[in-house]
């Protein structure tokens, strides 16, 4: 029996009004406190075609810091539907006096692992300030990232 590819491919992020650009991104949230927030979350629902056989991100966001002081941290997490969060990549610390948008982009393949291997899912940005000391860690989600979903069907 010959193994069949499919994949479902979707740019689940920063929807809202259309630009002139193309380019949209998801409401600012703003942040003074050391414990991570969620900028936006998620839930993609593609249709259950398979066994899923890895999971494809390219992610885009941009973080500042309201002050010279403190860094801004954050990270993608994704989880099967209401289960427990799993981290796409480690943390990532945007030095202190970054006071204007800075863009990072993760990409890649994840193959499947416990709390997240199935369809459908949640997916999530994460923020925090460096300390608690007041200034504000800001992030925003772009419409380009997207998700690609890769089945193995007999």
């Amino acid at each position: 029996m010959a193994l069949t590819v499919i994949e479902h491919i979707e740019h689940p992020l920063a929807k809202g009004n259309l630009t002139s650009d193309g380019v949209q991104w998801s409401a600012e949230k703003t942040t003074s406190t050391d414990g991570y927030e969620t900028v936006e979350e998620v839930t993609v629902n593609p249709p259950a075609l398979g066994a899923v056989k890895e999971f494809e991100f390219g992610l885009t966001c941009a973080v500042k810091s309201s002050g010279a002081a403190e860094s801004v941290l954050f990270k993608w997490q994704v989880r099967n539907s209401g289960g427990s969060w799993v981290d796409l990549h480690p943390e990532v610390t945007r030095s202190p006096n970054a006071s204007a948008y800075q863009e990072y982009t993760y990409s890649g393949r994840f193959k499947p692992v416990a709390d997240f291997n199935s369809v459908p899912f949640d997916l999530r940005l994460q923020i925090k300030s460096g300390a608690a000391g007041g200034e504000n860690a800001m992030g925003k989600t772009k419409n380009s990232s997207y998700v690609r979903v890769i089945y193995a069907a007999s």
